[in-house]
């Protein structure tokens, strides 16, 4: 038993670091690289093929989804009030730096090893979550890099509408055509092997600053992140993949896209500030994932 978990685990594990890697050293022999032609194919196209896709492939119910979604809250809600309170104490921008906290990487990283570890159903729960993350992205995550809030990203948020549709597909329970499943299943694949190529990309050139604290609240990120998602699963009485899915996704670091939003909207310090943040927390996870991912196939099944 013990060595067909831990074959799993090295199933599960490898595929993802390995794209990562390679992303890594590729960005490493070409510093000049534009990585943001990857980032703008995936936020227009791919992440909203791979949201529909994995939203509609299984016989996902939108009673479930719509659980998911207020479970998702729910957790960001306890992560900000985790990052408010330690920012408080390192005496750091607790707006423009809060983002890093609250929103793991969830798209990049986590619908990966949730698909490795429980398939079709697996994948479409971690893509419901994945979706809430990706609206808050676009509207919390940059009020938060702004200091003031603004509708205009969420109403050019392709995602956002992509969402809307699979909602609708799921509540009426239509059929989606063979053709359209076909190729949202082409570029939602491609689209998870680009953005692990990029996150490694950019953590090639992101670089680390103000040591200590960055450590503090990379740890926080990755320890905290399954201790509430621990607790919510009891509260909810969450069991098997569903379970195993949400303990994943809150474990994982930091997520790329609040850098680059706050590169964006937020002042250099700041940004440097968070910049630090996902480097050392994706770094360090590649200690703590086997770990979560070894608690969700033995606790969760």
């Amino acid at each position: 038993m013990e060595i067909e978990i831990l074959k799993k685990l090295f199933e599960v594990i490898f595929p993802v670091f390995f794209i990562i890697g390679i992303g890594y050293l590729f960005g490493k022999k070409n510093t000049d690289f534009d990585s943001n032609v990857i980032t703008s194919f995936a936020g227009t196209v791919g992440v909203p093929s791979l949201l529909f896709y994995s939203l509609t492939l299984s016989d996902l119910d939108f009673n479930i989804f719509l659980k998911f979604a207020g479970i998702t809250l729910l957790c960001i809600g306890l992560f900000a009030l985790m990052g408010v309170t330690l920012l408080i104490v390192l005496k750091r921008n607790v707006l423009r730096e809060l983002p890093p906290i609250i929103l793991p990487n969830m798209g990049n990283m986590g619908m990966a090893f949730c698909l490795f570890a429980y398939g079709a159903k697996g994948f479409s729960i971690a893509s419901a979550i994945a979706s809430v993350i990706m609206i808050l992205h676009f509207t919390v995550n940059i009020f938060l890099a702004k200091g003031k809030f603004s509708i205009e990203p969420l109403l050019k948020s392709i995602p956002l509408y992509v969402i809307c549709i699979a909602g609708i597909f799921l509540y009426f329970k239509i059929p989606v055509p063979k053709f359209v499943s076909n190729t949202t299943m082409l570029l939602g694949y491609t689209t998870i092997v680009l953005v692990l190529s990029s996150l490694g990309i950019a953590l090639s050139s992101l670089k680390t600053v103000s040591i200590k604290k960055t450590l503090i609240i990379s740890f926080a990120r990755l320890i905290g992140g399954p201790i509430i998602a621990f607790t919510v699963i009891k509260f909810f009485g969450l069991t098997g993949y569903q379970a195993g899915v949400l303990f994943i996704q809150c474990s994982m670091p930091a997520a790329v896209l609040t850098y680059l939003l706050a590169k964006m909207y937020s002042p250099k310090e700041q940004a440097d500030n968070i910049a630090s943040v996902i480097a050392a927390s994706t770094f360090i996870s590649v200690v703590t994932i086997p770990v979560i991912v070894f608690i969700a196939l033995t606790a969760f099944g």
